[in-house]
């Protein structure tokens, strides 16, 4: 019997849901850094404002220009890590959990966020009892929610997220303080499909490792000089994955996979130690 070729690989689009995203994001008109509650930031080192403007507006633009929306949340002066909307609240099937932030400093933004869930139409909100940093520490696969937890939000958050939002809750431990919140160390890269995800083993302690490998075997695993530059700190339409620039060894990875890498530069806004990620809040619902 003749042997019958290999059928040529189906596009993310024919074998995922790949669809057009609803995203919130934040100018960063106010940004720079002026305390220190991460490694990342260094209040020794300025921070040009309009070359970190100019680079959200490039990464709004590229979300605009793949098909996607993209809302705008006004900063307020004084809040100067607004411009990290992930953070400010999780939303998932229209239901909005707002954050509860760590570190005063960044407090107020928690009444920002909600109020801009409030006035746009959002009905079912809620404001937290524990302490969680929306989309840094939460990522949602097509079954789970993906819980970190170490440096910043609180294990009892992860029972408040489940009870409001009715989605099993998986906890993983953060042991590295250069991945403070989990989107900086994990990236689902489809959430149609439970298995597509990209992380770096290192940010974990080896129970979480241990558990990781257990649900995604065939995850994309990340090297340490590709994490140190926020390469998984990326947002994944389930085709293009949005990730910074200089984390090159993750392009051919994904390439393979069948994603189409498209690199950002942010590099001013990663002195606040953030990303693609961590300007990008999905609005799902």
């Amino acid at each position: 019997m003749d042997d019958v070729p290999d059928s040529p690989r189906r596009s993310r689009e024919e074998t995922s849901l790949f669809r057009a995203r609803r995203y919130l994001m934040c100018p960063p008109e106010h940004f720079r850094v002026t305390y220190a509650i991460n490694p990342w930031m260094d209040p020794a080192k300025p921070v040009d404002v309009p070359l970190a403007v100019a680079q959200w507006e490039d990464l709004r633009d590229r979300y605009r220009a793949l098909g996607h929306t993209v809302e705008e949340l006004a900063p307020r002066p004084g809040l100067p890590d607004m411009v990290y909307a992930a953070n400010g609240a999780l939303v998932v099937d229209g239901r909005v959990l707002g954050a509860r932030f760590a570190y005063p400093e960044r407090t107020a933004e928690a009444v920002a966020h909600l109020d801009w869930y409030r006035e746009h139409g959002f009905r079912e909100l809620r404001a937290p009892e524990h302490i969680n940093e929306g989309e840094g520490d939460f990522a949602v696969t097509a079954t789970w929610l993906l819980a970190g937890r170490g440096f910043r939000s609180s294990p009892l958050s992860h029972g408040e997220v489940q009870e409001f939002l009715g989605r099993p809750v998986i906890g993983l431990d953060l042991v590295d303080p250069r991945f403070y919140h989990l989107d900086t160390a994990l990236c689902v890269l489809d959430d149609a499909v439970d298995g597509e995800v990209m992380y770096y083993p290192g940010a974990f302690s080896a129970g979480s490792r241990a558990v990781l490998a257990r649900m995604f075997p065939d995850a994309l695993i990340a090297r340490e000089e590709d994490a140190e530059v926020f390469g998984l700190n990326a947002v994944s339409d389930g085709h293009h994955v949005l990730l910074p620039q200089t984390a090159q060894g993750l392009f051919a990875p994904l390439r393979e996979r069948g994603y189409e890498p498209i690199g950002m530069d942010l590099s001013e806004l990663l002195k606040g130690g953030g990303s693609v990620k961590c300007c990008t809040a999905e609005l799902r619902g």
